[in-house]
C-alpha cells in the first residue's frame, strides 16, 4: 500500500515539475514576442496662440 502511494506521488511531482517548466518556457517566449506592437511616434505640432503680441 505504502509503495503505490509513494509511486502516485513521485508521478504528481514529475508532472507538476514538467508544468513548472512548460510554464517558464512560455512565460520567457511570451516576455520576448508577446508585445510585438509598432512603436509609437511622438507627433509634435505648432498651435497659433491668437491674441498673440
Amino acid at each position: 500500500m505504502q509503495i503505490k502511494e509513494g509511486r502516485k506521488m513521485r508521478k504528481i511531482f514529475k508532472y507538476f515539475f514538467y508544468l513548472n517548466i512548460l510554464t517558464l518556457i512560455f512565460l520567457l517566449g511570451y516576455s520576448f514576442f508577446g508585445d510585438l506592437s509598432s512603436p509609437t511616434v511622438l507627433i509634435i505640432e505648432n498651435i497659433p496662440i491668437p491674441n498673440e503680441n
